[in-house]
């Protein structure tokens, strides 16, 4: 959380944090702006212990104050006078601007770097930044940084979000299996009342559009898959593709807030119409991997456990694992879940791989989602949702309800 983040610093060692870019597709400056909605020419500097300090383009200066920090406008260091002196070099101008701001605000010692910035140009400009200013020293960390262990765990502020985030996506998920089920069979496919086969296309636009409609994005694009397609996991589906009867069909459906904030993650499987004997053992067993880790997760526990117990029992049940058959395409293929936020895929995993660190934590947002992928079939089966560790009980609680019928009647 936000409050962990000075004792975090000082864990690593870090006199100070600069974060750069806007806040759209940048989860560092969007967690620390609080999704104040600014642009690419914004930086920010945070000293131990010290409120963080934002500087933007004076264009800005009203959106960045939604932030709640203390606001600095560009135009006070100068830069268009910098790149006249510097004959137009942008590297240097911004290295010299850099400088000027660290020597303002008395930045020194180890200083942690985050943002989003093409990586060209930071390896460059943290190089002129090195030779200009040897008394600093920056620092890059690997994944989960400082950042993204703040943001593993949220307070009841971010879940109050998230959960009116859930309502609305649960509801898109509601219509679009309402607007399946308005439709009629003909020889098998799925058709419209003027008899024209309705499509992955014609569902994934009505998806998008109810999206908009609930206030959501779809940043990351959306899976609705059928057939041999389901059977791929991250398979977006062919627009193209007619819906039929007794296909698997899997909707994994991740938007997030408008204008970029949290993520919500979701997948249900269906069929249209009736399930085969062998689809509805497949599902069931997907239902009981889910219940069996939902049961099982609780804070303090290893976050390789859950993906043990799944794969102990979908090992029993004659099905390849990651474990039993590395780089398996067909059976369980994946891992368990993973943390969600501000990117639909945040530290950690729950994977036999997990690090001796990754600990389940009160405050953790997860997914779970086990399936079952069988190409060769045309069959795939996945059941997801969004949990948070409740730090009152300990215990998983799921953000969002919907039901688990594998059946769309028509």
């Amino acid at each position: 959380m936000k409050t962990d983040i000075d004792h975090l610093m000082k864990e690593r060692k870090l006199d100070a944090i600069f974060v750069s870019g806007s806040t759209r597709d940048n989860p560092a400056m969007y967690y620390l702006t609080n999704g104040a909605k600014i642009g690419e020419y914004s930086l920010l500097v945070k000293k131990t212990n010290e409120d963080a300090i934002l500087i933007v383009i004076g264009m800005e200066r009203d959106e960045a104050s939604a932030s709640g920090l203390q606001i600095i406008e560009l135009s006070h260091f100068n830069l268009p006078q910098l790149l006249q002196k510097e004959s137009g070099n942008k590297l240097v101008a911004h290295a010299r601007m850099l400088a000027s701001i660290f020597q303002e605000l008395e930045i020194d010692g180890r200083i942690g770097v985050y943002g989003r910035e093409e990586q060209g140009f930071t390896l460059a400009l943290f190089q002129e930044l090195e030779s200009r200013l040897p008394d600093l020293t920056f620092i890059g960390e690997s994944t989960p940084n400082l950042l993204q262990t703040a943001q593993i765990t949220k307070d009841e502020q971010e879940m109050a979000r998230i959960r009116d985030l859930s309502k609305r996506a649960l509801h898109v998920v509601s219509e679009t299996r309402n607007y399946i089920s308005a439709h009629t069979v003909n020889d098998g496919q799925i058709v419209t009342k003027k008899g024209i086969p309705l499509t992955i296309g014609d569902v994934r636009s009505r998806i998008l559009r109810w999206s908009v409609e609930h206030n959501l994005e779809n940043p990351e694009g959306l899976i609705f898959a059928t057939g041999r397609d389901a059977a791929i996991p991250h398979s977006r589906g062919q627009d193209e593709t007619p819906l039929r009867v007794g296909e698997t069909i899997v909707f994994d459906y991740f938007p997030c807030e408008y204008g970029g904030g949290y993520f919500y993650d979701f997948t249900r499987t269906w069929c249209i119409g009736h399930a085969s004997p062998r689809i509805e053992q497949l599902y069931k067993e997907v239902i009981t991997a889910y219940d069996m880790s939902l049961s099982n997760l609780h804070v303090g526990q290893h976050c390789s456990t859950s993906q043990k117990l799944v794969n102990d029992y979908l090992e029993n049940q004659g099905h390849h694992t990651t474990r039993s058959h590395p780089g398996t395409n067909r059976g369980y293929v994946h891992t368990l879940g993973h943390g969600i936020g501000l990117s639909v895929h945040e530290h950690p995993r729950l994977s036999e791989t997990a690090s001796e660190k990754d600990i389940i934590q009160a405050g953790m947002a997860l997914t779970i989602e086990p399936g079952l992928y069988y190409p060769e079939h045309n069959i795939g089966i996945r059941v997801e949702n969004y949990v948070w560790l409740n730090p009152a009980t300990g215990y998983p609680e799921p953000i969002g309800t919907f039901d688990r019928e594998l059946v769309i009647p028509i």
